[in-house]
């Protein structure tokens, strides 16, 4: 049988990276066995779901290289891939299980239904729907349609206990009587989540479930359905939730962790990919950098941990930094200019090529490449605090010297650079340290730089000149 797996986002944000690790295990696992992912979107929520946040579903997606063999924009043989347009898909396997027994209409009202749930709990009983409609006689209903109640659709679920087989949280029971029958259609005539996404896994023949264990009890509701419909329920596998440094649920106390966030932040898809492959799963060694190719030829769901996967955004960015280095200028080049442009940077890409040596050891993200190179691109310098206090401490005269000096250099190179600033140094008695700081200051606005030699080298003679006897005054 061949491995088919989805992934069904409902698109009202940017990806977090607790969808995007589910997503990635189940494209993992689809490219592991040759087989096939789907991207289908659940967009029936209107409220929620807008057209650009759809979008950006797709932008995350394929910036993460998660690309999907069968969905919007690429189509196959089961679209539409929108829930909103498979109304009719839905409306059918209603009709079909009406008419097998396995749904039946409920006239309850929300007052009723509220009234007796609390009386329920009165009495310390199991929460959940009482079956008060399961058996309505005809004389009934039609009471209740002539008082012009509209009902919901409720799915009868089965007797007996309910057992989900799950590749990573094992074998999970319910006991006889704990699920109790669920609505799957509303009044208003809309299908719920649990019978859509039954439906769909049904019709787009998928054998393997991957998502969030906040839906480990649908998984017995949409086994139910499926099997009513008189299909194959596919294997689940349900993964612990992403929580935070603190072991919370993670959320926007811990900062922003979504797909959109991390990208603007300058994180490479292979660095965020390659984490949250390792966040809850291991290929059996201590490897904690592999490259796309290795994870799918070592993923296995059944080395999925059952227990929850801590977010740390800073081995992440240690990872992301290790990628950074691994590129080559040319790339590396390519992906800063993006950055620089937003900051309103203009850039000379052949310099910038050049730049790339001096700062990709530095780099933790590619957003730092802003302050890092903005002095080679810009003349507009402004010293920061910290550069402002080192040029006012800077002793007299010593940025007009280091003008001279520079300007006697036979040559531009950094090696030149570097002996004509150390005489300078020593002249005045200072170490290379202190000696450069007025230089970095005067020629970058900041008190960190990539190595100052090279730097001048790069920047040329006559702006480091310039920019020299602008700070002597």
């Amino acid at each position: 049988m061949s491995v088919r797996c989805r992934f069904a986002p409902a698109p009202s944000g940017s990806l977090h990276v607790g969808n995007v690790r589910s997503a990635l295990f189940s494209w993992l696992w689809a490219r592991h066995n040759q087989g096939a992912f789907i991207l289908r979107v659940e967009d029936t929520d209107a409220s929620r779901v807008t057209e650009e946040a759809f979008r950006g579903v797709l932008d995350d997606l394929r910036w993460l290289g998660l690309d999907w063999d069968e969905g919007p924009e690429v189509d196959g043989p089961h679209e539409p891939y929108r829930q909103s347009q498979r109304g009719e898909l839905y409306a059918e396997a209603t009709r079909t299980l009406l008419a097998s027994g396995h749904a039946y209409p409920c006239y309850c009202s929300p007052q009723e239904l509220e009234e007796r749930r609390a009386a329920s709990k009165a009495r310390n009983e199991a929460p959940g729907y009482d079956g008060r409609c399961r058996t309505l006689t005809g004389d009934e209903i039609a009471t209740y349609e002539a008082e012009g109640r509209p009902p919901v659709v409720r799915f009868r679920m089965p007797e007996g206990e309910q057992v989900v087989h799950d590749l990573v949280k094992g074998e999970v029971r319910w006991a006889a009587g704990e699920l109790r029958d669920f609505v799957i259609v509303r009044a208003d005539g809309t299908p719920v989540f649990l019978l859509a996404v039954a439906v769909d896994d049904m019709a787009m023949d998928v054998t393997h479930v991957v998502r969030g264990d906040d839906l480990l009890a649908a998984a017995p509701r949409n086994i139910a359905v499926i099997q009513a419909l008189g299909g194959t329920p596919p294997v689940y596998a349900h993964v612990p939730q992403v929580v935070g440094p603190d072991r919370k649920p993670l959320s926007k106390r811990h900062g922003s962790t979504s797909v959109q966030a991390f990208r603007e932040q300058g994180y490479l898809p292979e660095a965020l990919v390659n984490y949250l492959a390792l966040l809850g799963w291991s290929p059996g060694d201590d490897r904690e950098r592999m490259s796309r190719t290795e994870l799918i030829e070592a993923f296995d769901l059944a080395r999925v941990s059952s227990n929850p996967a801590a977010f740390d955004t800073e081995k992440l960015t240690w990872l992301n930094n290790h990628y950074i280095q691994s590129l080559d200028d040319d790339d590396l080049a390519a992906r800063c200019v993006h950055f620089l442009v937003e900051a309103g940077v203009g850039v000379d890409p052949l310099l910038l090529r050049l730049a790339m040596p001096l700062v990709k050891e530095r780099m933790k993200t590619l957003v730092e490449v802003v302050e890092l190179l903005r002095f080679l691109f810009s003349d507009d310098i402004e010293p920061n605090p910290k550069a402002a206090a080192i040029l006012a401490k800077a002793p007299k005269g010593y940025l007009k010297d280091a003008a001279a000096a520079l300007d006697a250099c036979s040559g531009w190179d950094d090696e030149q650079i570097s002996q004509a600033l150390d005489a300078l140094a020593q002249r005045a008695g200072l170490n290379r340290t202190r000696g450069w700081q007025p230089i970095r200051a005067a020629v970058t606005g900041s008190n960190v730089s990539p190595p100052l030699p090279e730097s001048l080298a790069l920047l040329g003679r006559e702006r480091t000149l310039e920019r020299v006897r602008c700070a002597a005054g």
